[in-house]
């Protein structure tokens, strides 16, 4: 048999969502079937996987250790405690993500020097992370920025910050504006681009108009011009959606592909200034947020990193 005891960060979720990461590994059909057979008890009684979770809870699984031992949850992997803070508090911390750097490992899982790696290992070198002594928790990011993107990431290092921050992600009260260097441009100046985005998950990028399908989605980007130095441009652009290769797909289709960005631009246009990662970054984030909650002490701060590289190049210092 196997006790939990529900801590501040197991709370508030399902039982069934709770028991998935505590023993990950074991099908959720499996849960449905042994809580069905009394085999999950929560304080003690029968249960519901439906049933919430609340902190003091007990929750019993009467399964024998060697079967449960063999879904032990993985050991954190081995990774620099290297993170930029642009912003840290007790609930979440904002990290500036350098260019090059995946923000999870990928879908074979060997990448192991991730941001998500970093930021749990700078939390345990500070001790404030114990993977040994949670059950069902670990620090995550609450957004992400492709590889070869650099800027801000919402990091969240308690369950209830992350549910949070989700959530007014959702409702758009974090207001994301990314500095990027664009061929050509924009005419206008400024503007705001909407678009149809459809993913192709072969070729892993998205293609902008056409026929609307069910893996389609609105985009909506607005774009100023700050500056201009010969046949580039630099832009802020504030996402008012967040879908992937959303500036770049967009930026592209307008006419002006991104510096240094393979996937939507060419090599020839590239080649010149010998750019190869796309000249993109998230530099500035606003929280809006209107309604109270954990987080109502950030409503109306704005964060910035302390440097763009491309951005010099253009004589603007943040």
């Amino acid at each position: 048999m196997r006790k939990y005891t529900i801590g501040c960060n197991d709370a508030s979720q399902r039982l069934d969502a709770f028991l998935r990461k505590a023993v990950p590994g074991v099908a959720g059909s499996l849960w449905q079937k042994l809580i069905r057979e009394k085999r999950v008890k929560l304080n003690g009684k029968r249960t519901e996987p439906s049933a919430r979770l609340y902190e003091g809870d007990v929750v019993d699984i009467y399964v024998y250790e060697e079967v449960l031992a063999a879904y032990q949850r993985p050991k954190p992997v081995s990774a620099p405690p290297d993170v930029r803070v642009v912003y840290e508090d007790a609930r979440i911390l904002l990290l500036d993500k350098p260019q090059g750097l995946s923000v999870h490992p990928g879908e074979d899982g060997r990448e192991t020097d991730t941001l998500l790696a970093r930021l749990q290992s700078y939390l345990q070198m500070k001790g404030e992370w114990d993977p040994t002594r949670e059950n069902s928790f670990a620090p995550s990011l609450c957004n992400r920025i492709d590889r070869n993107t650099g800027g801000i990431v919402i990091a969240a290092k308690t369950a209830a910050a992350l549910r949070e921050m989700n959530e007014r992600i959702r409702l758009r009260e974090v207001d994301k504006r990314y500095l990027c260097v664009v061929h050509g441009h924009p005419d206008p100046s400024s503007g705001r681009l909407e678009d149809v985005l459809t993913r192709d998950m072969d070729n892993k990028r998205v293609t902008v108009g056409g026929v609307r399908t069910e893996d389609s989605r609105t985009a909506v980007t607005e774009y100023r011009t700050l500056a201009v130095r010969g046949e580039l441009s630099l832009l802020e652009c504030r996402l008012i959606t967040g879908r992937t290769h959303q500036i770049r797909a967009q930026m592209a289709a307008f006419g002006h592909p991104l510096l240094g960005d393979g996937k939507y631009g060419t090599n020839a246009l590239n080649k010149p200034y010998g750019a190869d990662k796309q000249a993109l970054y998230a530099y500035k984030v606003t929280f809006h947020f209107t309604d109270g909650g954990l987080l109502d002490d950030l409503a109306g701060r704005t964060f910035t990193v302390r440097e763009v590289p491309f951005a010099k190049d253009f004589g603007i210092d943040l």
